[in-house]
């Protein structure tokens, strides 16, 4: 028993769910208890947007250091500002409004990726110029309007299936599929193998461009598919819609368990980070803490993760 429990709590991503559970014991405790349901039907479904940034977010990462995509809060904002202007209200116009949306995401990963190797400027730097691009052409379409989507997206969005909300059913599917993608195919492979060495990838004979390409894409559609499922949830596309997942995107990824320096990625921990995150938030609105105090603590529970495992491996030596 003693053996399978210390295998459990050897896994990183362990951790990220008995942090949430913890958050979430302390809230309901300094609640009465009165807010159970509500508290978790609410992390449930403000999780699963963290969640699904997170798991594009996580993809880039994974390809080593540097690599991460600033780009994620205005591809949001434009992808959801221009699905819903396609959609105008229609419930026919649902499905050609997602496929809009991901259109969105396509061109904008291949926009990232287009800066990165055609100028071979640093990924960060490139994805923070297109941020610019994107955010601007977004303001352009939205001039001021707030749209509302379809009644029947905006059910689907706000709704439950069984007690759980359709928006993290949604996040799951997309998870396990991503899930299977890296520990079962040649893809996910691939980019574990780049983020450990990208040298040692190029002599297996890896396509190294054709990976990264390919991830900067796949980062993009799920921001795009998060930003048409947000507005569609919250009644309408804002511009700074996306502007709180810039961070989220990145916390999560670091808290989940993935390793900063790549090559080596974490599904089930994204999801514990996201809870633990909303459940920090919705701890410290409960006592009254404002905006600042959550920025300040969500930077400090990241340099602590960061920093654990080099406290771990100076203990060992």
């Amino acid at each position: 028993m003693s053996k399978h429990l210390s295998m459990l709590f050897s896994r990183t991503w362990i951790w990220s769910f008995i942090a949430a559970a913890s958050v979430f014991l302390v809230t309901i405790v300094f609640t009465g208890g009165a807010s159970t349901v509500g508290l978790a039907q609410a992390a449930l479904t403000f999780g699963a947007f963290s969640v699904l940034v997170g798991l594009g977010q996580m993809l880039v990462i994974t390809l080593g250091p540097g690599n991460i995509d600033l780009s994620v809060p205005a591809n949001m904002t434009l992808a959801a500002t221009v699905s819903l202007k396609v959609m105008n209200v229609e419930n026919s116009m649902i499905l050609t409004g997602l496929l809009v949306a991901i259109g969105v995401g396509i061109a904008i990963g291949i926009g990232n990726y287009a800066l990165i190797k055609l100028l071979r400027i640093p990924p960060i730097i490139a994805t923070l110029s297109m941020s610019f691009i994107v955010q601007s052409t977004a303001i352009w379409t939205n001039r001021g309007l707030r749209i509302k989507p379809p009644s029947w997206l905006a059910d689907f969005t706000t709704s439950s299936t069984a007690g759980i909300p359709n928006v993290s059913l949604v996040a799951l599917v997309l998870s396990v599929l991503v899930w299977y993608v890296i520990n079962r195919t040649v893809y996910g492979r691939s980019i574990a193998a780049i983020g450990q060495s990208i040298r040692a990838a190029r002599m297996a004979g890896i396509p190294i461009d054709g990976t990264r390409l390919v991830t900067y894409l796949l980062c993009a559609v799920l921001a795009s598919l998060c930003g048409y499922l947000l507005a569609s949830f919250s009644g309408g596309a804002a511009l700074n819609m996306g502007t709180e997942y810039l961070l989220m995107s990145i916390a999560v990824v670091v808290i989940g368990g993935t390793a900063v320096a790549g090559g080596n990625s974490n599904v089930p921990g994204i999801w514990g980070a996201s809870l633990f995150m909303f459940l920090v938030v919705s701890m410290l609105n409960t006592y009254g803490f404002g905006a600042g105090i959550r920025l300040i603590l969500t930077g400090l529970i990241i340099i602590a993760v960061i920093m654990l495992p080099t406290t771990r491996s100076a203990s060992k030596t």
